[in-house]
């Protein structure tokens, strides 16, 4: 699913007060981390993750690993932090698709 700029400016407004929920550390970013990053998506569909000091990984690296291994969106990256969205496929976690402003398409 590709956002446009309105639904990004949503997200972006609703995970606002939310606290990083993965760190990201000197082990780097690995597939079991994005299998973890899918199945909290499913649950929450909208979420940070950090990057740690001591980690090796640049935020542009780790952004370009998450959306080439996963359907997760990147909707945002500020300094050491993403922010990932990926839809629920169960209605009863659809707290932000279901909101998301229409795309013209």
């Amino acid at each position: 699913m590709q956002l446009t700029g309105k639904q990004k400016r949503y997200l972006r407004a609703q995970v606002n007060d939310m606290s990083p929920l993965f760190q990201i550390g000197k082990n780097g970013l690995t597939s079991e981390m994005v299998m973890e990053f899918e199945e909290a998506l499913e649950k929450r569909e909208l979420m940070k993750v950090q990057l740690l000091q001591n980690t090796d990984v640049k935020p542009e690296d780790a952004k370009k690993i998450i959306e080439d291994n996963s359907d997760i969106n990147v909707v945002q990256t500020i300094g050491k932090v993403i922010v990932l969205f990926k839809p629920s496929t169960k209605e009863k976690y659809q707290l932000y698709s279901t909101k998301l402003p229409r795309s013209n398409n």
